[in-house]
């Protein structure tokens, strides 16, 4: 079972920020910083790869008006939107969320690096990405 479905079906307690008939937005008990907010969708689907387009857009409409609501509200002086498909990625839980983390410095409990990679041709690169499906 999935314990995000749990919540949203209010089978286990959490603090909600925010609900609708098709989003939940709940504090994160493991707070990386004060606000730490996930939103998620109260259709079970595992990640936004495999979404359907209406449901990602009103997830997007919530989470930037939550962004915005968490950023002001806190104080905090940046935010970060985070959003992780498959456990490669740091899915921990298979069912769609984003995380509303507030920063307040470059020294609070949040660390994103990119690091620099091998190089790439970037003319290969697009070329598979083009060429492999057609984007409508």
């Amino acid at each position: 079972m999935c314990i995000f479905c749990d919540i949203i079906r209010h089978e286990i307690p959490s603090k909600v920020v925010y609900e609708d008939d098709q989003v939940l937005a709940i504090l994160d008990i493991s707070q990386v910083t004060k606000g730490h907010t996930l939103v998620m969708p109260k259709k079970h689907v595992e990640n936004l790869l495999e979404c359907d387009d209406e449901t990602a857009a009103r997830l997007i409409q919530v989470v930037k008006k939550l962004a915005v609501q968490i950023q002001e509200r806190t104080g905090a002086a940046a935010i970060n939107i985070l959003n992780n498909n498959g456990e490669i990625a740091g899915q921990t839980v298979n069912h769609l969320h984003f995380h509303i983390i507030p920063r307040y410095n470059e020294n609070d409990a949040f660390v994103c690096e990119f690091k620099e990679s091998e190089k790439q041709d970037l003319d290969e690169v697009l070329n598979l990405i083009k060429s492999s499906r057609k984007l409508s």
